[in-house]
């Protein structure tokens, strides 16, 4: 435990891993499986158990409740785990539980992500980098929020739905099936309005790239066929990276249909 600065109210149990530089506020309890890499911080009243691991860098803020079992009524006590990556925020309140046995038992978090006051994480979650989850914003069990994808505040996301990336969900929505790669969703029965274009705008994407997208929405919006269909073309049509991305999303497997273009 080199450099680490733990204060003497804080309780650390037997087995817990360590990292250099890392800091322990008052009154936090890391349990006997937990893993802290290097320069991870919990500020104060941090509660870190089950098999839970911190990557380096992350800063973890004061009644934060990370690893506690999942909150469903199929758990039986089994060996599970909730993996979060490096440099993330996780604000106060929030709670992240680890996977389950029939959902690969392993809740998995991404690296660079902000995850405001009161948020959820449920069992099995696969969140990628750079997500936010704004203030109370709820993820069920087995939901999947690929790259860069924002929700906001008050928001429900269904179990088993999809996030593609880039996309953002506005605040006070229930999203109950999935979400195309840079789409803008909202209404407090999630609808699929459009794309998220200040996003790809703040990223830098080129030009030509955008207008492609948007020419692919109004053909998934306003096509002939199925949704699935309309993708299928696209597929065959396309020469743009995004829209291929938002093409491969459509078809790949899925236990939700998707929100589409009203």
């Amino acid at each position: 435990m080199n450099d680490t600065n733990i204060h003497p109210s804080a309780v650390i149990e037997e087995g817990a891993q360590i990292g250099a530089g890392c800091k322990i506020g008052p009154f936090c309890v890391v349990g006997p499986e937990v893993v802290l890499h290097d320069n991870v911080e919990l500020k104060s009243h941090v509660v870190i158990t089950g098999q839970t691991e911190i990557g380096s860098g992350s800063v973890v803020f004061s009644f934060a409740v990370l690893g506690e079992i999942p909150q469903d009524k199929k758990f039986g006590g089994e060996k599970t785990k909730l993996i979060i990556g490096e440099r993330n925020r996780i604000r106060e309140h929030v709670t992240m539980n680890p996977g389950t046995e029939g959902g690969g038992g392993v809740t998995r978090i991404g690296n660079d992500g902000l995850f405001m006051a009161g948020c959820h994480v449920a069992h099995d979650a696969q969140i990628g980098d750079n997500v936010i989850l704004v203030n109370s914003a709820a993820v069920a069990g087995h939901c999947i929020l690929e790259d860069n994808v924002i929700i906001g505040g008050l928001s429900g996301l269904h179990q088993f739905v999809r996030i593609g990336q880039g996309a953002i969900v506005g605040a006070v929505t229930m999203v109950t099936n999935d979400v195309i790669p840079y789409g803008l969703v909202q209404a407090p029965r999630g609808e699929l309005d459009g794309l998220n274009l200040v996003g790809l705008k703040r990223r830098g994407v080129a030009r030509e790239d955008i207008t492609a997208l948007r020419a692919a929405f109004q053909m998934l919006a306003q096509g002939e066929g199925t949704f699935k269909d309309r993708a299928t073309r696209l597929s065959e049509e396309t020469d743009s990276d995004y829209v291929r991305t938002i093409v491969d999303f459509v078809l790949a497997e899925s236990d939700r249909s998707f929100l589409t273009p009203s």
